[in-house]
């Protein structure tokens, strides 16, 4: 290794990665370090239940990742990098034993929604058919828009609560529902304002790109993306927990894939008083009850549809969504908690033995939380397939403190690097955006814009402004 590098990444997750990709391509000698054995941080894979049963510790299904205009200008199918796309991107059961799916055709979707087929192609068509171009302005911080008329034309539906915007547009449950299962992704009660932009974003995107899944596992973009910066000349360096910034070789700048409180533990009094008092007022998320589950056979779902997609949404109508979500950011459990399950062993063989399947599930918790919401979660699951338990062989169950343990981003087991509040969806973590009061640091994480997901976007931007800045 070089006595110096022009940059050290602290931490190796999608956005990690991203930067150190975004630096190396431009001449940079950049080192990253990861505290955990594996790297990856959101993007990693591991035989959670029972040997050969491969499940995603974090992420698990990459909309966002087809998205992002990054990932899209990297080579990354050159390193064994496979996407698979069910035939629908969602499914969304309802108690009478029907389904609805967020299929890549607006009209095909539309035509599942009566009473609201046309309101619902009034909605979305526009914005996919203008995605090209929506999706920069979308996915980073405030900035010129290339198009600002369609930008504009989305902020004036996506500033609403997502309940509001659901009930103004659709006059069915089961629009109102597929909505509501959509913005729930946003880790934010129904009720809050700007709500309604992941609801849209998640619904476009479906339809633009589909909600596609990695060949083998989370890993697989991972490991993608270090086969890329390597070829650059980047260098990774994992098991490497680094706690104070004296620890690092000598360096230009460093750059933290890392949220406000470990930034905060890193650099300490080498920050102003004014940075670490706005650092200390980030506020975190709502958490993550993540349980995995090895079975013997496919999920018996009543409604046979919901074996088209990876992805199903399990809350029924817009109320208990509602409902849910709401109870968990208010520091309660909820009785019927909305939970977000993937079946990837349905379209990915190297998932499960033969004949096996993997599933993959969680639900949302007050930051924090101790409460065991295995039982309900599974509730939901049996609402839904009857029988589903008999099929268990084999499950793991991780409360939000497991979460952050196998990923310290995770802090009280929020997943998005903050809660996307609308003063905290544009100006995250404070209105410095990617820089800090100490000159050379630099932070990269979901914590900044565009937040949480795997798109790498918040690595690219911060990486652009370091080399504007320090280069």
């Amino acid at each position: 290794m070089p006595n110096s590098y022009d940059a050290v990444v602290i931490g190796s997750g999608p956005n990690g990665l991203s930067a150190a990709i975004t630096l190396a391509q431009n001449g940079k000698s950049v080192i990253v370090y990861e505290a955990e054995e594996t790297i990856g941080g959101g993007a990693r894979s591991a035989e959670l239940t029972l040997p050969s049963f491969i499940h995603d510790v974090c992420s698990a299904v990459y909309p966002l990742a087809l998205g992002s205009p990054f990932f899209r200008s990297l080579p990354l199918a050159d390193y064994g990098l496979e996407w698979i796309h069910p035939p629908a991107a969602l499914a969304h059961p309802f108690d009478d034993g029907t389904t609805i799916h967020l299929e890549r055709s607006v009209e095909a979707t539309a035509l599942m929604l009566q009473p609201d087929t046309e309101r619902y192609k009034n909605l979305m068509g526009p914005f996919v058919a203008s995605w090209n171009g929506l999706d920069v302005d979308l996915l980073g911080p405030i900035h010129h828009a290339r198009n600002p008329l369609n930008l504009a034309r989305f902020g004036l539906r996506a500033i609403h609560p997502a309940r509001r915007l659901a009930e103004k547009c659709f006059h069915g449950k089961r629009a109102r529902g597929l909505f509501a299962g959509l913005a729930a992704h946003a880790m934010l009660p129904l009720e809050h304002w700007g709500s309604a932009a992941f609801g849209l974003v998640l619904g476009i995107t479906g339809h633009s790109v589909g909600w596609p899944i990695a060949r083998g596992g989370a890993q697989q973009v991972t490991q993608a993306l270090a086969s890329h910066l390597r070829s650059l000349g980047g260098e990774i360096v994992p098991s490497r927990r680094i706690r104070t910034l004296d620890e690092l070789t000598r360096y230009r700048v460093v750059l933290c894939d890392l949220t406000p409180r470990q930034l905060l533990e890193l650099a300490g009094e080498r920050l102003s008083r004014r940075f670490r008092h706005a650092l200390l007022r980030y506020r975190y998320g709502m958490g993550a009850f993540k349980m995995d589950w090895a079975l013997s056979g496919a999920v018996p779902w009543t409604a046979k549809e919901c074996a088209r997609a990876a992805t199903v949404h399990l809350g029924g109508t817009l109320e208990e969504i509602a409902l849910s979500e709401r109870s968990a950011w208010n520091g309660e459990q909820a009785e019927k908690p909305f939970v977000i399950l993937v079946q990837p062993s349905l379209f990915d063989s190297t998932r499960a033995p033969e004949g096996k399947h993997t599933l993959w599930g969680y639900c949302h918790v007050p930051n924090g939380s101790t409460f065991d919401m295995a039982p309900r979660i599974e509730k939901q699951i049996e609402r839904f397939a009857p029988g589903f338990r008999e099929l268990v062989i084999g499950s793991s169950i991780m409360p939000p403190s497991h979460l952050e343990n196998h990923n310290a981003n995770l802090i009280g087991g929020d997943i998005n690097g903050g809660a996307p509040m609308l003063r905290q969806l544009f100006f995250r973590p404070t209105v410095r955006l990617y820089g800090t009061s100490l000159k050379g640091l630099y932070i990269c994480s979901a914590s900044t814009p565009p937040g949480g997901g795997v798109h790498g976007m918040c690595g690219y931007f911060a990486a652009r402004q370091v080399l504007k800045e320090m280069f």
